[in-house]
């Protein structure tokens, strides 16, 4: 009796135990099951889809790029001052650098002084109680913002004078131009080619010039590279200017105006060359004053030959001056260009860099530019400068210089518009 209940016992507990099994098994599966789901579900795209690594890939890459830019541009903010937004070329320079600056992640503020020396001194004032972390000054005056700039400087503000050199002050760290100096010998030197200057024999050939702003200090450099050229033609006699003017001071114009340059060339022709005296070229030193002239010689020139006009800037009524033959050339600066360097120096300066002309190679720039350490002397000190290189623009190679380049699309009505 005791020996059966045994046996009944035993096989109750075996039964009871391969339930148990049974159940734990099926409860394993049931969890492993729901693991795997849980894995999968975190690896798909919220749709059962799995992404692909392409996406990921972008993923990752875009949050690396958004860091990227966030610790390269670190908040800073930069200051732009430019001169007037009633040449052309200026409106130009503020707004490329502008779209360089705030694409490289920097917060900007750009200010135009309507070409008011006062108004530019408090434009600069505001943006260094604003605290800025840089400046970029297109002076309008290069005389005038000494002392402005010595506060910029007590607070640690670096200054990149742009294009124009801003004189007798030591808060300058660098200066961005084109080669100033070439801009004008490459104006006189086309006078020179297209007039055969060097072979002319006993010929005789009238040329007067127009210069730019005294307050300038690159309307210097533009006058003295075309006369260095044209002058010694003057001193043999090959060259004559029947008026006379043959210096800087003789020939500037107040702020670029083209209403000053009109009303002077209009003297300039009225008395010296109403009685049929022939005028074979006029070198003016920009663009702006190359329309004042262009339409005093259309308005009281007496005779009919083709006269050489030089500019300089390639503002878009100038271009059109070209293609229609009023205007025969332009020293075309491509100011884009020069806010890409103004950019990558800013840059280096904010990162605590000393920029050098390694600055140069390691930008990796498309565009010519030499670095020089002994050629602007600001009164103060020798200033380190970055200048790019400038191009002769005609009417035979405006296609090449400025619409393939992507600088300016010619219109449906035959011009150049600059890209906006």
């Amino acid at each position: 009796m005791h020996i059966e209940q045994n046996n009944n016992f035993l096989l109750m507990l075996i039964l009871t135990m391969k339930l148990i099994m049974m159940k734990l098994k099926k409860l394993c599966a049931f969890v492993l099951a729901g693991m795997m789901a849980v894995s999968l579900a975190a690896c798909t795209d919220g749709n059962g889809n799995e992404p692909s690594k392409d996406a990921q890939s972008q993923t990752e890459s875009s949050n690396a790029e958004s860091g990227s830019q966030k610790t390269d541009a670190n908040g800073s903010k930069i200051g732009i001052s430019m001169p007037t937004k009633s040449l052309e070329r200026w409106n130009r320079d503020g707004s490329y650098l502008e779209k360089e600056f705030e694409k490289a992640g920097y917060n900007v503020s750009l200010t135009y002084s309507d070409n008011k020396i006062d108004q530019q001194v408090k434009d600069i004032e505001g943006l260094i109680a604003d605290k800025v972390d840089l400046l970029v000054v297109a002076a309008i005056d290069g005389e005038s913002l000494a002392q402005v700039l010595s506060e910029a400087k007590n607070q640690n503000i670096p200054v990149i004078a742009y294009d124009r050199l801003i004189m007798n002050t030591d808060a300058i760290s660098y200066y961005v131009s084109f080669d100033n100096y070439t801009v004008g010998k490459l104006q006189g030197e086309f006078v020179a080619d297209k007039l055969g200057l060097a072979n002319a024999g006993d010929k005789k050939f009238n040329v007067e010039f127009t210069g730019g702003d005294p307050a300038d200090n690159n309307a210097t450099f533009f006058f003295n590279g075309a006369m260095d050229v044209i002058k010694p033609y003057i001193d043999k006699g090959t060259v004559v200017v029947p008026s006379g003017q043959t210096t800087f001071e003789q020939v500037g114009t107040a702020q670029w105006d083209t209403s000053k340059a009109l009303s002077r060339f209009q003297n300039i022709l009225g008395s010296y060359y109403s009685n049929g005296t022939r005028l074979d070229a006029a070198i003016c030193s920009n663009d702006s004053t190359a329309l004042g002239v262009t339409q005093a010689i259309q308005s009281d020139y007496a005779g009919n030959n083709e006269i050489i006009i030089t500019g300089q800037d390639g503002d878009e009524a100038n271009l059109a001056n070209i293609i229609d033959g009023k205007q025969t050339m332009t020293v075309y600066k491509a100011v884009a260009n020069e806010a890409v360097a103004t950019l990558n120096l800013g840059e280096a300066i904010l990162k605590g860099e000393k920029p050098d002309a390694s600055l140069i190679e390691k930008s990796g720039w498309s565009f010519d530019c030499t670095y020089d350490t002994s050629s602007y002397n600001n009164g103060s000190a020798v200033i380190p400068s970055y200048l790019l290189v400038p191009v002769t623009v005609t009417k035979d190679n405006i296609q090449k210089e400025l619409i393939d380049t992507g600088y300016y699309t010619m219109g449906s009505d035959g011009y150049p518009h600059p890209v906006q």
